[in-house]
């Protein structure tokens, strides 16, 4: 029992540990050669961060087996939203015939850029998404100032 108890207070302290942050609200001062110099830190915008994971995404996707549009635009990498399938098949109208069926070792574009809110509450609506929810999730990938009018946070 002892030793239950002891676990339990080990695993809180390592668990509070972990999630307590080390917050600055000062520059950090430091001596350099006899000299003071000041080190400030770096804001950075959500915005810019948000852009730069954005653009680091992959912009083509090689099918397996039994994958299909709906799954593919799901992926956390695509889209991260299965309604915006229709995105990825209007830009691979060349490859796809029948947007049920595509074969594995086909290699489509992802399209990041070069459409708007209102192609994207299309290709949702195309997709079935209901009325209410034409407009993307906040957890979809879609380009930073189509999430900024949207009003989502970064």
């Amino acid at each position: 029992m002892k030793k239950l108890i002891l676990l339990a207070i080990a695993m809180c302290l390592v668990f509070a540990w972990g999630c307590s942050k080390k917050v600055k609200t000062e520059p950090e001062v430091v001596v350099v050669e006899e000299k003071e110099v000041v080190v400030e830190e770096v804001v950075t915008d959500p915005m810019a961060v948000y852009k730069a994971e954005y653009d680091a995404l992959p912009v083509s996707h090689t099918v397996t087996k039994g994958e299909c549009l709906w799954w593919i635009s799901e992926y956390k990498h695509v889209y991260n939203d299965p309604f915006m399938w229709p995105l990825i098949y209007k830009a691979n109208r060349d490859q796809i015939k029948n947007p049920d069926l595509i074969y594995p070792g086909q290699q489509f574009d992802v399209p990041r850029y070069g459409f708007d809110l209102e192609e994207v509450k299309g290709a949702r609506k195309e997709a079935g998404a209901p009325w209410q929810a034409l407009e993307p999730g906040q957890d979809a990938m879609v380009p930073a100032e189509m999430r900024a009018a949207l009003g989502y946070s970064f």
